[in-house]
Parts: structure tokens; C-alpha cells; sequence
């Protein structure tokens, strides 16, 4: 499986392309901006978008997933839970000085422990909070990998404050949350 981590727009949010050679079937995970260099991958390796998956409503993961849904016509996947993330997008792009983005649609609603397949693969949705209240991680069984958004941080665990945040911790002593 085809595995490419594209770092995109301006606070480099890392984009997710998997792409299964068999099928030349795609799944492209927090398509946060600079789309032409998303679609450049994607007509690189001749895949086709199967589906779009946002792990949460922060803007530097969902600027570019209304363009993407566009050009592609395949569904976009998120928590129902962070509808409100995406109804303040013009606030987001307020704080960074940046457009506001199109609003993308959610056309299907993730659910804990449903699996998306892209060829022999199984992408398992886990629905943690914290981050946001409908933060999602995708779990790769067969390659071994996470696929977290901003759950987890390089040096840091503990992004819950932000806006839509649910003030929740990761407890790092007892390996759960924590209050």
C-alpha cells in the first residue's frame, strides 16, 4: 500500500494519501489546503479518490476537502460531532488571517469501530475526545499504523484547550484520559 504524508497549507497540517496499487483506489485523510499538490500525487500513482476522511473541524484539516469532494465526487467521512467546528470556519480563518475556506458537507457520519476498506486494508474508526469533540483516529491494522490528527502531538499530548476541545487530557502516567 501506497503510503504519502504531504504536509499542506499554512500551519503544514500532514495529509494522509493512501492509495492500494490493485485497485487504484485512494483514501486521502485531512486534505488541508494546496489541493493541485494532492491531485499531483494522486495523477502521479493514477488513483482515484475513493473516499475523503477529516479527523477533526480545524481548518488546517478541512481548507481544501470541499475542493477535493469537487474535483473527485467521493464522499466525505467525519464525526458528526465536530459540525460546529466547521459552522466556525470564518473564525478559524479569522485567528490565522487567512480566506475562509468553502464549507464541505459531511456525507457520511463516522461511527466508533466502523472499518473503511481500501483493498485488503481495513481502516477502523476510533472516535477519542480531546482534541475536539469529534476528533477521529483511524487505526491501519494491517499496515501497523495511526492515523491520529492532532490526538497526538510530536513532544506534546495535551491539545485539548483549544476551541471545541473537550478539556479532557491523555493521562501519560496511566496511559488513559483523565480529567
Amino acid at each position: 500500500m501506497l503510503h504519502v504524508v504531504l504536509p499542506v497549507g499554512p500551519l503544514q497540517c500532514n495529509c494522509s494519501i493512501f492509495g492500494d496499487e490493485k485497485t487504484s483506489q485512494a483514501i486521502v485523510v485531512d486534505p488541508g489546503e494546496e489541493i493541485s499538490k494532492i491531485t499531483a500525487i494522486l495523477d502521479r500513482h493514477e488513483l482515484k479518490v475513493k473516499a475523503i476522511v477529516i479527523t477533526h473541524g480545524h481548518i488546517d484539516h478541512v481548507a481544501g476537502a470541499a475542493k477535493l469532494r469537487e474535483l473527485t465526487g467521493a464522499p466525505v467521512y467525519m464525526n458528526e460531532r465536530d459540525r460546529e467546528q466547521l459552522d466556525m470556519l470564518h473564525l478559524q480563518a479569522g485567528w490565522l488571517g487567512v480566506a475562509t475556506p468553502p464549507k464541505v458537507e459531511i456525507d457520511v457520519s463516522a461511527t466508533d469501530g466502523a472499518v473503511l476498506q481500501l483493498g485488503a486494508a481495513d481502516f477502523e474508526w476510533l472516535l477519542p475526545t480531546g482534541h475536539t469533540r469529534g476528533s477521529l483516529c483511524l487505526w491501519i491494522p494491517q499496515e501497523k499504523k495511526l492515523i491520529a490528527g492532532d490526538t497526538l502531538f510530536s513532544a506534546s499530548l495535551d491539545r485539548t484547550a483549544l476551541p471545541g476541545g473537550t478539556g479532557a487530557r491523555i493521562d501519560t502516567c496511566h496511559g488513559g484520559f483523565a480529567e
